[in-house]
């Protein structure tokens, strides 16, 4: 069965991906701060959810 987390920080970070590649494309979605935000909020989760993966993957070597 697939580690939840992990894929789920996979497909934030794709759609962050995803987002940014199309903003790219119009430069007059720079000028709304809620770009900015979404962001901020989906690097931050992606961060989050490869810390925890980390943190697992070092309790596991503990053992």
């Amino acid at each position: 069965m697939p580690d939840a987390e992990g894929s789920q920080s996979t497909v934030m970070a794709r759609l962050t991906l995803s987002a940014l590649e199309r903003a790219s494309h119009d430069p007059a979605c720079w000028s709304d701060p809620l770009v900015y935000r979404a962001l901020l909020v989906s690097g931050l989760s992606v961060l989050t959810a490869a810390t925890r993966l980390l943190q697992n993957d070092l309790d596991d070597l503990e053992l």
